[in-house]
């Protein structure tokens, strides 16, 4: 594919200096923007991508095919494609929720491509299992579908909030829940599917990259089991429990993410 067309279609934005490359990628609802309180802290010694998935954000909408983006390896092959494009080599990618697998998928397919893998609240599968516990019972899922197809608009406004915890610092939830609205709703629907209906525990294993899990405290969608799955599952797994609450800490704790991503890299 054309490179400028790769750039374009992502909305790829490349800042700070460094001859080390960060490749951030968002979760679900989101986009390049709820990496804002973490970057300055890397711009002076990395290059950073940042990039929207088609769909999202102020990617290219109308090169959304939802054939294509029908199943998670539609989102990797967009980190496939920004890596071909940019001639990125030895990146450390920087995955929150859904991008973490999507990261690890991407890193096992290409492995050329990645030095370093941050999982931030990664989940390789969100239903419950036998001898698995993901977080959700297929009818919770069935009545949060049910729910995001009658009104998509009230389902962000009720389920940001939660997603992003702190109750506490209910301006959080707000941010959280105008990414979630500013999202073409169909688009959302689908990639919500693809994420929750998402079973990626088997590939773990096939890791040969070096990798972190950031796991926070009371998230909703990457309970401590989930986040302890994933350490024990993947060889070369590091696991640091953060004080952080909820599952977007990258917003709600950026000084104590930054710290444990440096402690990481260094």
């Amino acid at each position: 594919m054309d490179p400028l067309a790769v750039l374009k279609r992502n909305n790829v934005k490349t800042i700070g200096k460094g001859s080390k490359t960060l490749l951030f990628a968002h979760g679900f609802g989101c986009d390049q923007n709820v990496w804002q309180f973490v970057l300055g802290a890397f711009t002076d010694e990395y290059r950073i991508v940042l990039f929207d998935y088609t769909g999202s954000g102020n990617s290219e909408k109308s090169r959304y095919d939802s054939a294509k983006y029908a199943s998670i390896d539609g989102y990797v092959q967009d980190v496939l494609d920004i890596c071909e494009a940019l001639e990125l080599k030895e990146t450390i990618f920087i995955g929150h929720s859904v991008s973490s697998m999507v990261g690890l998928l991407a890193a096992i397919k290409n492995p050329e491509y990645f030095e370093k893998l941050i999982f931030i609240g990664p989940s390789p599968r969100y239903l419950n299992a036998e001898n698995y516990e993901g977080g959700f019972e297929k009818e919770d899922l069935d009545s949060l579908f049910e729910f995001m197809d009658s009104n998509y608009l009230g389902w962000s406004s009720a389920m940001a909030p939660a997603i992003m915890g702190n109750a506490d610092r209910p301006e959080l939830g707000t941010l959280l829940t105008s990414n979630f609205c500013a999202t073409d709703p169909q688009i959302a629907r689908d990639f919500a599917r693809v994420t929750f209906f998402s079973d990626n525990r088997t590939d773990l294993k096939n890791l040969t990259i070096k990798s972190l899990t950031l796991q926070c405290a009371q998230d909703i969608l990457a309970p401590l089991e989930v986040g302890k799955f994933v350490h024990a599952h993947t060889p070369g797994n590091e696991i640091v429990f953060l004080k952080a609450t909820g599952h977007c800490p990258h917003i709600s704790a950026p000084d104590e993410t930054i710290r444990a991503i440096k402690t990481f890299l260094n």
